[in-house]
């Protein structure tokens, strides 16, 4: 990358982290703390915790979309402004009902798409897929530091003192969008990062997506269905102040990450993906459904969230991965959509449904619940074909004249290792789904497509 956009994606990629900070710092202490709000009951503890899915989930495509009109900075300080509003809210009330009302508030600022779109504006199709992994490692990061950072801020601060931490750091990303982030001279439709209304029913009709999906739906349903019970388990049963839960956490986080490294290894080097991913789900319901026995002392406890979090952790770096892959050619950005929609539906769901089956059937209905999830999730993902071992190409075509686009279709589909190709007329760009196996890039060495037809 040259220095403008190196800047671009670590100024980008901080944002998101920010963003997703101030989401998830609530998720290990809210159901500690906001049981001493006005009128709070399981079930309204758990719509709290979900709320701000619903909105995102919405919000997400259109905010994309939005942004080709009216601008993305634009977009994007007004995401940011409508989180800061929702953390405001729920940082100066003692009303579970207007916490809530925050939390939605905080997730209709659904700028993920328009920051990837930005990305895009900002860095060349080379570069893109470093960038995109560097925007990904900050969504992950932030994940794992919330679990620390939120008992800490809790104990020290409250529920409060969570939500006004995450007012400042959305003013904070609005600083940094402004002073580090550069305006882009003009938008670029990438297929790779964008949400496009005309590939939308493309990546719906398409069964393997729509398999992985409702993976990540699944995922997210138990996990935040997950922090309904587990922080209750801790200090309740297991006797493990709140204020302490933050080294359990940093713990457990450290000692997943790396366990799940060598699978994904295993997975991807030796093209074993499916049944490392059907044993990472299998392994995400075993010890969900062993959190409704923990009353062996802490040891037990920790080692039975290490494995939902070393499960749950290849898990939701695989996806996004295996979407890429199986996504049409010219696709990828509006089934990432797809993807981050169905994410946050399941956050809202797991939530909302959560809270009342804690608040009707108690605990044991929560985890059965989420067992539930996961086992509708195991079944459909063995029925899936192994995950193909493709990856996109982009291909940067000089002008030509509107007939030359079959003939340049027919060649590229011609290259061995190719297997679809779109060509985007009105941005001269061919999208690829390569096989890496088979593919050489040297293949398209020569491939200069001029507007007389002749190729050199």
């Amino acid at each position: 990358m040259n220095s403008l956009e190196r800047r671009s994606v670590v100024a980008l990629a901080s944002v998101y982290a920010m963003r997703m900070l101030g989401l998830f710092m609530v998720m290990p202490v809210f159901v500690l703390l906001g049981s001493d709000l006005d009128g709070a009951t399981p079930a309204l503890i758990g719509l709290a915790i979900g709320a701000y899915g619903l909105s995102q989930a919405l919000l997400q495509i259109p905010f994309g979309m939005l942004s080709d009109r009216i601008g993305r900075k634009r977009m994007i300080y007004i995401g940011l402004i409508l989180f800061a509003a929702g953390s405001l809210l729920a940082a100066s009330t003692d009303s579970i009902y207007v916490v809530i009302a925050g939390r939605i508030l905080q997730g209709a600022g659904a700028i993920a798409s328009v920051l990837m779109a930005l990305l895009s504006d900002l860095t060349r199709e080379e570069e893109r897929t470093k960038a995109m992994a560097t925007v990904g490692i900050s969504i992950g990061l932030s994940f794992s530091v919330s679990l620390v950072l939120g008992p800490l801020l809790g104990a020290t601060s409250g529920l409060s003192g969570i939500f006004y931490t995450t007012a400042i750091l959305a003013l904070i990303a609005i600083v940094v969008v402004n002073r580090l982030v550069p305006t882009p001279h003009e938008h670029k439709s990438s297929a790779d990062t964008h949400p496009a209304r005309a590939m939308l029913q493309t990546v719906l009709s398409d069964g393997r997506l729509l398999r992985l999906d409702f993976g990540i739906f699944a995922l997210h349903l138990v996990l935040t269905a997950m922090f309904l019970v587990f922080p209750t388990l801790l200090q309740d049963r297991l006797g493990l102040p709140a204020s302490s839960h933050w080294w359990f956490y940093l713990t457990v986080m450290v000692a997943s990450f790396f366990a799940m490294v060598p699978f994904i290894i295993v997975g991807e080097k030796k093209r074993r993906m499916k049944p490392v991913f059907c044993g990472a789900i299998a392994l995400l319901a075993l010890s969900t459904a062993c959190v409704g026995a923990l009353d062996g002392g802490l040891l037990v406890a920790w080692g039975v969230l290490f494995f939902f979090f070393m499960a749950f952790n290849l898990l939701e770096a695989s996806l996004p991965s295996l979407v890429s892959k199986e996504s049409p050619a010219a696709a990828k950005g509006t089934a990432m959509g797809v993807y981050s929609t169905s994410q946050f539906s399941g956050a809202f769901l797991g939530g909302a449904v959560g809270g009342i089956l804690l608040e009707q059937l108690g605990l044991q209905g929560v985890l059965w619940f989420m067992v539930g999830a996961l086992l509708i999730w195991l079944a459909v993902a063995l029925t899936m074909s192994a995950p193909g071992h493709t990856t996109s190409f982009v291909v940067q075509l000089q002008p030509v004249v509107y007939s030359q686009f079959d003939e340049i279709d027919d060649t590229l589909r011609g290259i061995p290792g190719v297997q679809d190709v779109v060509i985007l007329e009105e941005a001269e760009t061919a999208y690829l789904k390569v096989d890496r196996q088979t593919f050489d890039e040297l293949s398209l060495a020569g491939f200069s497509f001029v507007r007389q037809g002749s190729q050199s």
